[in-house]
């Protein structure tokens, strides 16, 4: 079951119902407010009645203060008072969250077993008006205008499940591998300042390897970007490096995401993929762009020409590659580069795919023209510039079939719901926690992996993914739910 997240969720059910049950499951305790964990704060104990009036009166001012934050909040009391209830919703509309209400459907007979065997069972009567009122509360929640789930019985498990062993279970059951430029690449981007470099890139591809993910990506760039760390942390040369990867990989897609037209030559960079092509049995790609980063060319004595000379630069840089990597040496002249020979070798073993780098209108044309795929970031945004490339292709008469949709995705993944909130709170700098959470996905690798696999009806072919604070081989084995993620 898959709830909007962040929203507030108000848990509807007597005593019994297994409302706790169910929230542990699937929520962290700091999101769940209770109120017989708030009596227990306020009083001597959850049972302590005379204590009710101090514990809502705290319940009210935590609720509200979570969903001003845009935090995910779980109100586990009856929710069967309707005073309290509209007001949870007005401040849930207020913040712009959804408003679910998960009503538990545990038959009466049930709650009062369950009641039974407690060491403080509630008396049969306050049990039995309980159920009362959660009856005609559930008639009341639609019109109020709350979404409405209901929960059977044997969604609530007598114990709750960890999520860290749900992800190691699906672990379990991905593909041992996949073939072309399809499924989840993890691309690199920050790097150990200290250490063996050349040992934990090898740990990184081994794990990756293992986890069944389908390649690996290296950004190209001259100076490390600010969206990813300071300039004197270390990025490695990606051709270099990816050479260095090819011997302990097996079957791995290795590239570039993306190479700038401005850094080389187009015809340096088609004889860098070939002889990795030719090193890895095919399973080189490459990544191109126009390039953006003035600060970098400037600093390695590069020229950074206009926006529009630098798409020019594109156009004839693919083209340059796709004619030096065609079958013979015979000289080349196309729509806008001439070659007298074309002699590259050795040439790429089998398909060496080029995916352009970029959401802009001229790019997007040029990839559905003469690359062999795109790649835009996983947004809203992202995912409609996938939807026009698509267009595109079809308009200059290729088959949508044959080309990668790609999106670059930035998640944050955690082992468990506990763990990815961890994770935000030391990443997130001085961006609230819930719009650092919501910007990069926060969740369970399984929470990933649904969320990617319904990129699929998008017309996405591949993800590449770099996850927030990836650091060593332990955080590139818990991606492996993920590699299910496109069949």
């Amino acid at each position: 079951m898959r709830l909007p997240d962040p929203a507030l969720v108000v848990l509807v059910g007597a005593s019994g119902s297994g409302k706790s049950t169910w929230a542990g499951s699937r929520y962290r305790s700091a999101e769940i407010v209770s109120s017989d964990a708030l009596r227990e704060v306020v009083g001597s104990g959850e049972h302590d009645l005379d204590a009710s009036t101090d514990a809502f009166a705290l319940l009210e001012q935590v609720v509200a203060a979570r969903l001003g934050r845009g935090l995910t909040t779980v109100v586990d009391t009856l929710g069967t008072d309707v005073s309290r209830r509209r007001g949870w919703l007005a401040a849930a509309r207020a913040a712009g969250l959804p408003a679910v209400a998960v009503v538990l459907d545990t038959p009466a007979g049930v709650c009062r077993s369950r009641n039974s065997a407690r060491d403080r069972p509630v008396p049969a009567r306050v049990l039995t008006s309980q159920l009362a009122a959660v009856a005609s509360a559930v008639d009341l929640l639609e019109g109020e205008g709350w979404h409405v789930v209901r929960v059977a019985p044997d969604d609530v498990p007598d114990d709750a499940p960890a999520a860290a062993g749900e992800a190691a279970a699906r672990a379990t059951t991905s593909p041992a591998g996949r073939t072309g430029l399809r499924g989840v690449v993890l691309q690199l981007s920050h790097f150990p300042a200290e250490g063996d470099l050349l040992t934990w890139l090898r740990d990184m591809v081994a794990a990756a390897e293992q986890a069944g993910l389908a390649g690996i990506a290296l950004m190209d760039h001259l100076v490390q970007i600010p969206q990813v760390g300071r300039a004197w942390d270390p990025i490695p040369e990606p051709w270099v490096t990816l050479g260095a990867l090819a011997a302990p990989t097996t079957r791995l897609r290795l590239g570039t995401l993306v190479t700038p037209v401005t850094f080389r030559a187009p015809g340096v960079t088609a004889k860098a993929a070939a002889t990795l092509s030719a090193l890895t049995g095919g399973r080189a790609f490459v990544g191109v762009g126009a390039g953006w980063w003035e600060r970098e060319h400037t600093a390695y004595g590069l020229g950074f020409p206009s926006a529009r000379a630098r798409l020019d630069a594109l156009e004839r840089g693919i083209e340059t590659m796709k004619a030096l990597w065609a079958p013979g040496t015979k000289p080349y002249a196309g729509r806008l580069v001439s070659l007298p020979e074309t002699t590259c070798y050795p040439r790429p073993v089998g398909e060496l795919p080029v995916v352009v780098g970029g959401g802009g209108d001229r790019t997007l044309r040029i990839a559905a023209r003469l690359g062999d795929g795109c790649n835009v970031p996983s947004d809203d945004a992202g995912l409609a510039k996938v939807a026009r490339y698509l267009e595109l292709v079809e308009e200059a008469g290729r088959d949508r079939a044959t080309v990668h949709a790609t999106v670059l995705d930035l998640p944050l993944v955690g082992r468990d719901r506990d763990d990815a909130w961890s994770r935000v709170e030391r990443h997130r700098g001085r961006v609230a926690a819930a719009t650092f959470a919501a910007r990069h996905h926060a969740g369970t690798p399984s929470e990933h992996a649904d969320r990617l696999a319904g990129l699929v009806e998008r017309g996405v072919t591949t993800a590449f993914v770099a996850p927030v604070g990836l650091a060593g081989p332990d955080d590139v084995l818990a991606l492996a739910p993920l590699a299910t993620a496109f069949g």
